[in-house]
Formats: C-alpha cells, sequence, structure tokens
C-alpha cells in the first residue's frame, strides 16, 4: 500500500517541531511567515542546528 506523500510531510513537520522543542503549530507560523520565534528561541533553534542564527534567519 502506498503512503499519501502528505502524511509523510506531516509527519516530518512534527517530528521537526519535536526536536525545535515547539508545538507543530507554532513550527508551521514560524515556516509560513505569520509569525517568528523569540530571538532567544531563535538562538535556542540555531544552536540545535548547528548553525549560526544569521544562516536561518535574516533582517529585512
Amino acid at each position: 500500500m502506498k503512503r499519501n506523500p502528505n502524511e509523510r510531510i506531516f509527519n516530518e513537520s512534527i517530528e521537526f517541531a519535536k526536536l525545535l522543542d515547539a508545538p507543530r503549530s507554532t513550527y508551521l507560523q514560524w515556516k509560513s511567515g505569520i509569525s517568528n520565534p523569540t530571538l532567544e528561541k531563535s538562538f535556542e533553534i540555531a544552536k540545535k542546528l548547528n548553525k549560526k542564527i544569521t544562516e536561518i534567519w535574516h533582517f529585512e
């Protein structure tokens, strides 16, 4: 039986949200640009992803 591709995307977003220690709904708001994490949370995320904060976000 084939898996629904949307189910895979849904499951991946749940896992990534868990990695970021954020609710999935919050992660999806960040991803879509509806909202942004706090500066403190941004630094936490960058650290978890082993990235510089400027590699993830930029100021416009």
